[in-house]
């Protein structure tokens, strides 16, 4: 690539009014909107499939995993046409959230009809596998990946990107919170000292979530604007491959990333997903999983105003080390002691997710750090390339985490039962594997991202600081 080719040079527009609430406030919205399914997905697909349609734990394993191959080209290519298609009126990015809001809810929709459980099992397949991949690879992927890119060009400024990502993570716990709290409780009716599930309400929240999912994407494209005016890049013959190839090569900082949340999301949605089981079939109480799942969130509520504080004067890298460990620590805890006590369980988990909530609040801003980091070395800005890997990744850790959390079901011998048929008993030693799996998944998967942080991941606070400068003396001398 010769001096000055496929650079993505940017100016900021000064004729738009500055950032403040108003921007933070919807880009809350957007993963608000982002996580009404993908956080329902992640709790309560896998349970729609065991216990409403009856299919087994290891076919829902195989369609995560198939999904999430399919995801590594519509992720990639979602992020090659945001960086490469020019900017219209209302910016590169925020369009996008417009044009998909209604194909979401649809397809969110279409994702849990419980009458498909009267289908042939061929049927029943096709018509897991259609479904879960038209919002997974091209509907979440079309609406996804220029949301998280949208964080570059709404400001420059390092203290303002923790902002947005601190705002993006209250708006993922705030849609955490309430699918966690109140599904549980629609979800389920106790039968005979059995959890057992009520079909047709997972349509209905569906419908309710996908009706949410459609307005917070439109509030975030009303409340947000993109202030930084990217060049359109030079199309070059395969320059996209080479431009992929040499990120995902060269670039270690997004290496690093890549291996922490494959890993966090693969501990993360894994226990997650699991919690549904432990708390039903293990502790026995449904009603325990909705204040499990809200207590968890409290800390991290607790924690985001002072994220950005923290961040700035000892650095994302720094204080993330810190929570990470901590997280490691509870639920290697509540492993070695294999507590029957809910209340233990729940106080070691809520300590855990105290760990945690620092890195869940900046994690996007880290984002935002990787993206000026490939600028300084290559010489070419690729937002919306960088994030679709990212988004990629956290993408492939669900799938893993469906896919091996369904596999160690089967592996622990859990009976799926369709609904309307006679509950079965668990016997001791599938609750106890889930359990198991429960609480040693997150305990080594916090473990590589704590190695990978601080062995692998190069972006200190020195760092970051010292790329920013860079930046900002580069971009005005082309202006």
């Amino acid at each position: 690539m010769g001096e000055g080719d496929n650079i993505m040079a940017y100016d900021t527009n000064a004729s738009v009014r500055p950032f403040g609430i108003r921007d933070k406030i919807g880009y809350l919205f957007g993963d608000l909107a982002n996580d009404f399914t993908f956080i329902f997905a992640s709790s309560y697909l896998m349970k729609f499939y065991t216990d409403v349609l009856g299919v087994s734990a290891a076919l829902v394993g195989v369609l995560f995993l198939v999904a999430r191959f399919v995801d590594a080209f519509t992720d990639v290519g979602m992020g090659r046409l945001v960086d490469t298609l020019p900017a219209g009126k209302n910016g590169r990015f925020r369009p996008w959230l417009k044009r998909m809001a209604i194909p979401l809810f649809i397809i969110n929709v279409l994702m849990y009809l419980y009458p498909a459980a009267n289908l042939p099992t061929s049927l029943k397949t096709v018509y897991m596998f259609v479904t879960y991949i038209l919002w997974g690879s091209v509907c979440y992927t079309a609406a996804n990946i220029p949301y998280g890119s949208m964080a570059s060009v709404i400001t420059a400024e390092p203290g303002e990107r923790t902002s947005l990502s601190t705002f993006r993570s209250m708006g993922a716990m705030i849609a955490g919170i309430l699918i966690s709290v109140i599904s549980p409780l629609i979800l389920f009716r106790t039968e005979n000292g059995a959890q057992i599930v009520i079909p047709e309400r997972f349509t209905i929240m569906a419908v309710i979530f996908g009706v949410c999912a459609m307005i917070c994407y439109l509030l975030c494209y009303n409340l947000t604007t993109e202030r930084i005016q990217l060049a359109p890049k030079k199309a070059e013959k395969g320059a996209g491959f080479f431009t992929l190839a040499e990120t995902l090569l060269t670039n270690r900082a997004l290496l690093a990333i890549i291996g922490a949340a494959l890993a966090m999301l693969l501990c993360q949605l894994m226990a997650q997903s699991m919690n549904i089981y432990l708390f039903t079939d293990y502790f026995k109480s449904a009603t325990l999983l909705s204040v499990v799942s809200l207590a968890s969130f409290i800390p991290m509520l607790l924690m985001a105003p002072i994220a950005r504080i923290l961040s700035e004067k000892y650095g994302k890298k720094e204080c993330s080390i810190v929570g990470v460990a901590i997280a490691v620590l509870g639920y290697g805890a509540l492993f070695v002691v294999h507590t029957t006590n809910p209340i233990v369980y729940i106080v070691l988990m809520l300590i855990a997710s105290i760990g945690m909530g620092f890195f869940n609040m900046v994690i996007w801003a880290f984002i935002t750090d990787i993206i000026d980091y490939q600028e300084v070395r290559t010489g070419s800005r690729d937002d919306g390339t960088v994030y679709a890997i990212y988004s990629f990744s956290r993408k492939a850790g669900q799938a893993l985490a469906g896919g091996i959390g369904g596999f160690a079901l089967s592996a622990v011998g859990y009976v799926s039962v369709a609904a309307g048929q006679p509950a079965v008993q668990q016997s001791q030693a599938t609750l106890d594997g889930i359990y198991n799996i429960s609480t040693a998944a997150p305990t080594i998967g916090y473990l590589v991202v704590l190695l990978l942080l601080i062995f692998v991941y190069p972006l200190g606070k020195k760092e970051v600081d010292k790329n920013v400068a860079i930046l900002k003396e580069r971009h005005a001398q082309e202006k």
